[in-house]
């Protein structure tokens, strides 16, 4: 099984004392959170009231306001990548932006096609 004999040593005292059960797989608990669920769910009250709501020039979310905002209301100190899995398991994504601008004329795009696309394709003539 490719262990060593410390391991199957501790395999044999844990069945002995707690029977089959002790050999099962445990999931792994991780680190504990630092914000609890109520506070979670506080922490997402105050995003969607927005930055500026919460004292930001701009409508903007970036990390370091939001770890400035959970250090503001919760006495909790963030990594930025820390929020960012945070906001993960909150079910939020970051917004992609459009691809389009917003100045966009679909009226100039399709004169455009119409016109100067079938010129610019063109080949020249053969010699």
């Amino acid at each position: 099984m490719g262990v060593t004999p410390g391991a199957v040593s501790q395999w044999v005292k844990a069945y002995r004392r707690d029977g089959p059960h002790a050999l099962k797989a445990k999931a792994h608990p991780g680190p504990t959170p630092k914000l609890s669920k109520p506070q979670i769910e506080r922490l997402q009250k105050l995003l969607l009231q927005g930055a500026t709501h919460n004292g930001f020039a701009t409508e903007l979310w970036t990390l370091a306001r939001i770890v400035a905002v959970i250090r503001k209301h919760f006495a909790v100190t963030y990594d930025p990548s820390g929020v960012w899995h945070l906001l993960q398991r909150m079910g939020w994504s970051c917004p992609k932006p459009e691809r389009r601008a917003r100045e966009r004329d679909e009226q100039a795009i399709a004169a455009w096609y119409k016109k100067d696309l079938p010129r610019i394709r063109k080949r020249p003539p053969k010699r």
